[in-house]
């Protein structure tokens, strides 16, 4: 993960209580939303991105974390965003340079590794060391994982960083993972979100400046001298006029950013049954919950489905007795 330095800092985690008391209500902009950088087709860049995300696409089914989890209690298990966030992202950097056939072809990225650097932005970046001339980047990619049993359902991270810092062909990739066995075995990789990392700051600030209803200031300030693969000293992060709730960059909050990555995320099937489900039941057994209570909410939510499964079916089948009683009078 990116660290900004002390003056950039990011504010605290809000609680699901306090990101509800935040939320704020969305209007019909009036300003075209920002388009994805157009690139050169005959950029080697180019190519070489597209063959990445290929790659990218295809991590679930080469992604490998030998290491086993278990003893973990139900309720402590989204603590294991933090403790092997690191981990699962110094991972998928191992797997990236083991398909180096895929992405280069053609030999001409030679001598470039990719190689994670937490303290820098973006943290991933594809490299070719020189002992005279320093360091050559080829392109960038900002890794973000996100638990999917973790408190929040959704990434909690914040992306801030300004796009006059994101090159064109620099990426923004959220990896969702999960244990094998759900409360315990090994980390799985399920399909991730890849998109520009420029694009998805411009659109973030769009939205903090069009696309919500508000009537406290939009205002954006951008670091002037922000520009693509900064020194850890550096100054690349937006700051918002005003943020009361402190949710300028939480990207999982921008409608029409990765709304549609979240809902297909949540409907992973482990062990047969979708995470979304699984995060609900986990969500009922947390630290303090009186089980008899949850038991009972359990049982009555149930109860609940199932008669509206009822309901459902008894409209299909009056639906379909109507259409087979007008279809025998026609006939007559």
């Amino acid at each position: 993960m990116t660290t900004e330095p002390p003056e950039t800092s990011e504010p605290p985690e809000l609680s699901e209580a306090e990101q509800a008391d935040v939320a704020e209500p969305e209007q019909t902009p009036t300003v075209t939303p920002p388009e994805p950088p157009e690139l050169d087709p005959e950029d080697r860049k180019t190519r070489l991105i597209e063959r990445l995300k290929s790659v990218l696409a295809g991590l679930p089914s080469f992604f490998e974390f030998n290491n086993n989890f278990s003893g973990v209690n139900a309720t402590d298990l989204h603590a294991l965003n933090t403790l092997l966030g690191a981990s699962i992202e110094g991972q998928v950097v191992k797997a990236l340079n083991l398909q180096r056939p895929i992405w280069d072809p053609d030999d001409e990225w030679l001598g470039f590794v990719f190689e994670r650097q937490s303290q820098v932005f973006p943290d991933v970046r594809l490299v070719r060391r020189a002992d005279e001339s320093g360091v050559d980047v080829g392109l960038g990619i900002e890794l973000k994982g996100w638990f999917l049993l973790a408190k929040e359902g959704v990434p909690s991270f914040r992306f801030t960083t300004s796009a006059a810092a994101c090159a064109d062909h620099d990426l923004l990739v959220v990896l969702p993972w999960y244990l094998d066995n759900v409360l315990s075995g090994s980390p799985v990789a399920a399909q991730p979100f890849v998109v520009s990392a420029r694009w998805a700051a411009d659109y973030r600030n769009y939205y903090w400046q069009h696309k919500r209803a508000t009537s406290d200031s939009t205002e954006i300030h951008s670091p002037p001298d922000a520009a693509p693969y900064p020194t850890s000293d550096t100054r690349i992060s937006d700051s918002p006029e005003y943020d009361r709730g402190g949710n300028f960059g939480r990207v999982a909050r921008v409608s029409g950013l990765m709304d549609a990555f979240i809902a297909s995320a949540n409907t992973t099937e482990v062990l047969g049954i979708r995470i979304g489900d699984w995060h609900s039941f986990l969500k009922l057994h947390s630290d303090g919950a009186d089980l008899d209570q949850v038991t009972t909410k359990l049982r009555m939510d149930l109860a609940r489905k199932v008669t509206k499964r009822s309901k459902a079916d008894a409209e299909v089948i009056s639906t379909a007795v109507v259409e087979i009683s007008e279809v025998l009078k026609s006939a007559e």
